[in-house]
């Protein structure tokens, strides 16, 4: 890109391009779970989550040139992840859908049939979030949660890829021939995996083609990427990495800081904590290192002078937001990109305004392509078989 990480705006022709010697991935955020806002904690039903809003993101991002777009999955809040993504394969026509799934809510043959039949919809563009929580009412703790995430996934790549599964593991008991869909087609949907607690690092070795990371500062993100990379390839695979954070961009730094202080100008504490308590993953190891770095944190909020985590005070999951002029956003992307970082999974409110202002300020400075993940099949889990597998 031109200029320093930390210079003015450029002309808005500009249209340098990263010194990343492989394009990075772009994703933007479809906002599925009433979690757009102008400003943080203060509800607008013109915001709140439905089939017209959430396509309208996603149609946007689509036209505007963003690679992929995260569909996100929750049970109190918002609309089905599921349901939108077979319509929204319809209504999009060239990025792909990264479909959040949580892993026990349908049978794994189940699971197989409908993940194929969105990737049909959707021309082979679907990408697959697993998410590894408890279901609604269920006690279970990180560990076992994980080592239940590794047995459904691995059956579930062996289903989609149109081989049968013979497994007696902890969690999973199955014998079954793949649906007849992937027999006919078999398919490799990337999957994207995220995790900071040790169980969730081993997991994401075993079972994920990209390993998400929630922002931090680039020494510890380069320190997980080495440790996650170390793990899969003692299992005999390979990984790529991806970034999940919101912007705010504008012309100038300035302009940028007065958007993020307008953000929060009508939040109070209270609405906040209630907020963050509603996720299911209010209590991980990820959760707590967000609220490390907020904890860590200048009064302004920014932990460093381009990360801040003012978000994360009305938000359980992912708390930082990189903030700056399109130069100063760039170069942050940029510096992730040379820590390891190969995906983007950006957001901003409201989502629909600033996708615009992304697609405008930074997507020109990126070399950006939907991520090629060739396929690293799954570590089998401890015990578990495939039929036919030595």
């Amino acid at each position: 890109m031109r200029g320093s990480r930390d210079g003015g705006a450029d002309d808005p022709g500009d249209t340098g391009v990263t010194g990343v010697d492989a394009p990075v991935e772009v994703a933007w955020f479809a906002a599925l779970c009433d979690d757009d806002y102008e400003y943080l904690g203060v509800r607008d039903p013109a915001l709140a989550s439905s089939w017209a809003h959430c396509a309208g993101i996603v149609r946007r991002a689509d036209a505007l040139g963003f690679d992929n777009c995260l569909l996100p999955s929750g049970y109190e809040l918002g609309i089905d992840a599921t349901a939108f993504a077979a319509a929204a394969a319809r209504e999009t026509s060239r990025m792909r859908l990264l479909l959040a799934v949580r892993l026990g809510e349908l049978v794994v043959p189940q699971l197989a049939r409908q993940l194929a039949t969105l990737d049909e919809l959707a021309g082979g563009r679907l990408t697959v979030n697993a998410i590894s929580s408890e279901m609604p009412g269920e006690r279970l703790d990180g560990p076992a949660r994980y080592r239940r995430t590794a047995e459904w996934v691995w059956a579930l790549r062996e289903l989609l890829a149109g081989r049968p599964v013979d497994v007696d593991g902890e969690h999973l008991r199955l014998r079954v021939d793949p649906p007849r869909i992937c027999r006919e087609t078999p398919r490799h949907l990337p999957v994207y995996f995220g995790g900071l607690s040790e169980e969730a690092r081993e997991c994401a070795a075993r079972i994920a083609d990209v390993y998400l990371m929630w922002p931090d500062v680039p020494a510890r993100i380069a320190e997980v990427v080495a440790d996650v990379r170390r793990r899969a390839a003692a299992h005999g695979r390979t990984i790529e990495f991806g970034w999940r954070s919101h912007v705010i961009v504008r012309a100038t730094e300035d302009e940028a800081r007065a958007a993020a202080r307008r953000l929060v100008s009508r939040l109070d504490d209270a609405t906040g904590a209630a907020i963050r308590a509603r996720s299911l993953d209010a209590a991980s190891a990820g959760v707590a290192r967000q609220r490390e770095l907020r904890d860590d944190a200048d009064a302004e909020g920014y932990v460093a002078r381009h990360l801040w985590t003012g978000v994360g005070r009305a938000r359980s999951g992912a708390g930082v937001a990189i903030v700056g002029d399109p130069d100063q956003v760039g170069g942050t992307l940029h510096e992730l990109a040379h820590a390891g970082v190969r995906a983007f999974i950006l957001s901003g409110y409201p989502h629909g305004e600033e996708c615009e202002l992304v697609a405008r300020h930074v997507l020109p400075r990126l070399a950006h392509a939907p991520l090629a993940t060739p396929p690293s099949p799954a570590a089998s889990p401890a015990g578990l078989r495939g039929a036919g597998r030595p």
